[in-house]
Protein backbone atom coordinates (compact mmCIF):
# COMPACT_ATOMS: atom_id res chain seq x y z
CA UNK A 1 0.00 0.00 0.00
CA UNK A 2 2.85 2.38 0.83
CA UNK A 3 4.58 1.59 -2.48
CA UNK A 4 1.34 2.31 -4.37
CA UNK A 5 0.93 5.65 -2.57
CA UNK A 6 4.50 6.62 -3.44
CA UNK A 7 4.05 5.60 -7.08
CA UNK A 8 0.78 7.57 -7.27
CA UNK A 9 2.52 10.67 -5.92
CA UNK A 10 5.38 10.27 -8.41
CA UNK A 11 2.97 9.92 -11.35
CA UNK A 12 1.00 12.96 -10.19
CA UNK A 13 4.18 15.07 -9.79
CA UNK A 14 5.53 13.95 -13.17
CA UNK A 15 2.48 14.39 -15.38
CA UNK A 16 -0.53 15.38 -13.31
CA UNK A 17 -3.89 13.73 -13.22
CA UNK A 18 -5.30 11.23 -13.67
CA UNK A 19 -2.91 9.01 -11.76
CA UNK A 20 -4.81 5.83 -12.59
CA UNK A 21 -5.61 4.53 -16.04
CA UNK A 22 -8.69 2.40 -16.67
CA UNK A 23 -8.95 0.28 -19.79
CA UNK A 24 -11.39 -2.36 -20.97
CA UNK A 25 -9.85 -5.81 -21.23
CA UNK A 26 -11.20 -9.22 -22.19
CA UNK A 27 -11.36 -11.67 -19.32
CA UNK A 28 -12.98 -14.94 -18.30
CA UNK A 29 -15.45 -16.24 -20.85
CA UNK A 30 -14.72 -13.35 -23.21
CA UNK A 31 -16.42 -10.83 -20.92
CA UNK A 32 -14.90 -7.38 -20.65
CA UNK A 33 -13.88 -5.71 -17.42
CA UNK A 34 -12.19 -2.42 -16.48
CA UNK A 35 -8.54 -3.07 -15.66
CA UNK A 36 -6.75 -0.43 -13.58
CA UNK A 37 -3.09 0.55 -13.81
CA UNK A 38 -0.96 3.51 -12.93
CA UNK A 39 -0.95 5.83 -15.93
CA UNK A 40 2.32 5.62 -17.85
CA UNK A 41 1.34 7.56 -20.98
CA UNK A 42 0.61 11.19 -21.63
CA UNK A 43 -3.07 12.01 -21.14
CA UNK A 44 -3.76 13.14 -24.71
CA UNK A 45 -2.73 9.72 -26.01
CA UNK A 46 -4.88 7.60 -23.72
CA UNK A 47 -7.86 7.66 -26.09
CA UNK A 48 -6.03 6.62 -29.26
CA UNK A 49 -6.99 3.50 -31.20
CA UNK A 50 -6.13 0.33 -29.30
CA UNK A 51 -2.56 -0.60 -30.22
CA UNK A 52 0.37 -2.29 -28.52
CA UNK A 53 3.02 -0.07 -27.01
CA UNK A 54 6.32 -0.16 -28.86
CA UNK A 55 9.93 0.22 -27.81
CA UNK A 56 10.66 3.96 -27.42
CA UNK A 57 6.92 4.70 -27.71
CA UNK A 58 6.54 8.52 -27.63
CA UNK A 59 3.26 8.19 -25.72
CA UNK A 60 5.09 6.91 -22.61
CA UNK A 61 6.16 9.48 -20.00
CA UNK A 62 9.71 9.41 -18.55
CA UNK A 63 8.37 8.17 -15.20
CA UNK A 64 6.13 5.75 -17.10
CA UNK A 65 9.21 4.11 -18.61
CA UNK A 66 10.60 3.42 -15.14
CA UNK A 67 7.25 2.15 -13.85
CA UNK A 68 6.93 -0.19 -16.83
CA UNK A 69 10.52 -1.39 -16.48
CA UNK A 70 9.85 -2.56 -12.93
CA UNK A 71 6.18 -3.44 -13.64
CA UNK A 72 5.08 -1.01 -10.90
CA UNK A 73 2.34 0.31 -13.19
CA UNK A 74 0.55 -2.99 -12.63
CA UNK A 75 0.20 -2.71 -8.83
CA UNK A 76 -3.39 -1.37 -9.01
CA UNK A 77 -4.41 -4.57 -10.78
CA UNK A 78 -4.49 -6.13 -7.32
CA UNK A 79 -7.85 -4.34 -7.08
CA UNK A 80 -9.00 -6.37 -10.11
CA UNK A 81 -7.85 -9.51 -8.27
CA UNK A 82 -9.82 -8.53 -5.14
CA UNK A 83 -12.88 -7.92 -7.33
CA UNK A 84 -12.57 -11.43 -8.84
CA UNK A 85 -11.83 -10.15 -12.36
CA UNK A 86 -8.22 -11.34 -12.41
CA UNK A 87 -5.87 -13.75 -10.69
CA UNK A 88 -2.27 -13.14 -9.76
CA UNK A 89 -1.29 -15.80 -12.37
CA UNK A 90 -2.95 -16.42 -15.71
CA UNK A 91 -2.87 -15.29 -19.32
CA UNK A 92 -2.61 -11.50 -19.67
CA UNK A 93 -5.91 -9.87 -20.63
CA UNK A 94 -6.05 -8.14 -24.01
CA UNK A 95 -7.80 -5.00 -25.23
CA UNK A 96 -11.16 -5.82 -26.90
CA UNK A 97 -10.32 -4.56 -30.42
CA UNK A 98 -7.00 -6.37 -30.44
CA UNK A 99 -8.67 -9.47 -28.96
CA UNK A 100 -11.14 -9.53 -31.88
CA UNK A 101 -8.28 -9.40 -34.40
CA UNK A 102 -6.33 -12.13 -32.60
CA UNK A 103 -9.39 -14.34 -32.23
CA UNK A 104 -10.05 -14.05 -35.97
CA UNK A 105 -6.44 -14.79 -36.91
CA UNK A 106 -5.42 -17.43 -34.36
CA UNK A 107 -7.97 -20.25 -33.94
CA UNK A 108 -6.73 -21.37 -30.49
CA UNK A 109 -6.56 -17.85 -29.04
CA UNK A 110 -9.99 -17.85 -27.30
CA UNK A 111 -8.95 -20.84 -25.15
CA UNK A 112 -7.10 -18.32 -22.97
CA UNK A 113 -10.49 -17.08 -21.78
CA UNK A 114 -11.24 -20.39 -20.01
CA UNK A 115 -9.49 -19.04 -16.90
CA UNK A 116 -9.26 -15.67 -15.21
CA UNK A 117 -6.53 -13.49 -16.69
CA UNK A 118 -3.50 -12.78 -14.54
CA UNK A 119 -1.14 -10.01 -13.55
CA UNK A 120 1.71 -12.37 -14.41
CA UNK A 121 1.82 -15.63 -16.29
CA UNK A 122 3.93 -18.30 -17.90
CA UNK A 123 4.05 -16.30 -21.15
CA UNK A 124 5.16 -13.15 -19.30
CA UNK A 125 8.11 -14.82 -17.58
CA UNK A 126 9.24 -16.34 -20.89
CA UNK A 127 8.63 -13.34 -23.21
CA UNK A 128 8.37 -9.57 -23.09
CA UNK A 129 5.48 -7.34 -24.07
CA UNK A 130 3.62 -8.12 -27.29
CA UNK A 131 4.70 -6.03 -30.25
CA UNK A 132 3.44 -8.16 -33.12
CA UNK A 133 1.09 -10.91 -34.18
CA UNK A 134 4.08 -13.30 -34.15
CA UNK A 135 4.77 -12.42 -30.49
CA UNK A 136 1.19 -13.30 -29.61
CA UNK A 137 1.40 -16.63 -31.42
CA UNK A 138 4.55 -17.52 -29.48
CA UNK A 139 3.02 -16.43 -26.16
CA UNK A 140 -0.18 -18.36 -26.89
CA UNK A 141 1.88 -21.55 -26.80
CA UNK A 142 3.00 -20.67 -23.28
CA UNK A 143 -0.55 -19.74 -22.23
CA UNK A 144 -1.93 -23.07 -23.49
CA UNK A 145 0.93 -24.92 -21.78
CA UNK A 146 -0.04 -23.12 -18.56
CA UNK A 147 -3.71 -24.10 -18.98
CA UNK A 148 -2.69 -27.76 -19.27
CA UNK A 149 -0.40 -27.68 -16.21
CA UNK A 150 -2.32 -25.22 -14.04
CA UNK A 151 -2.03 -25.91 -10.31
CA UNK A 152 -1.20 -24.03 -7.10
CA UNK A 153 2.37 -25.32 -7.39
CA UNK A 154 2.66 -24.10 -10.98
CA UNK A 155 1.28 -20.69 -9.96
CA UNK A 156 3.83 -20.46 -7.15
CA UNK A 157 6.65 -21.33 -9.59
CA UNK A 158 5.48 -18.61 -12.00
CA UNK A 159 5.25 -16.05 -9.19
CA UNK A 160 8.80 -16.94 -8.12
CA UNK A 161 10.04 -16.59 -11.71
CA UNK A 162 8.30 -13.20 -11.98
CA UNK A 163 10.60 -11.65 -9.36
CA UNK A 164 13.80 -11.80 -11.46
CA UNK A 165 11.84 -10.69 -14.54
CA UNK A 166 10.69 -7.58 -12.66
CA UNK A 167 14.05 -6.87 -11.04
CA UNK A 168 15.95 -7.57 -14.27
CA UNK A 169 13.48 -5.49 -16.30
CA UNK A 170 13.25 -8.30 -18.86
CA UNK A 171 11.27 -7.46 -21.99
CA UNK A 172 9.88 -4.07 -20.98
CA UNK A 173 9.04 -0.89 -22.88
Amino acid sequence: LLVSAIVALIVWRDSGRPVLFFQDRVGLGGRTFRMVKFRTMYVDHDNDKQVWATKNDPRITPVGRVLRAFRLDELPQLWNVVRGQMNIVGPRPEQPEIFQELRAGIPEYPRRQHVLPGITGWAQVNNGYDQSFKDVQRKLGYDLEYLNRRSPGEDFKIMAKTIPVVLGRKGYH
